[in-house]
C-alpha cells in the first residue's frame, strides 16, 4: 500500500485511487454503449439553470 501526498491526490492510497480508476472507466463504458436516448445539451442546461434558479431563491 503506497500513501499517496494528500496535496497532490484526493485518495489515501494508490489502491484507493486505482479502485476509483476502475469505477470511473466502467461507469463511463457504459454510458458510451447506451442506446438509451440522449437528452440535448441545452435541454441538461436549461434544467440546471432551473436547479440553480431554485436554489438561489429558496424555494
Amino acid at each position: 500500500m503506497t500513501k499517496l501526498d494528500p496535496i497532490v491526490s484526493e485518495f489515501a492510497t494508490t489502491e484507493e485511487a486505482e479502485a476509483y480508476d476502475a469505477w470511473l472507466r466502467a461507469k463511463v463504458e457504459k454510458a458510451m454503449a447506451s442506446t438509451s436516448p440522449r437528452i440535448p445539451h441545452d435541454q441538461v442546461m436549461a434544467k440546471m439553470q432551473a436547479i440553480i434558479n431554485r436554489r438561489k431563491t429558496g424555494a
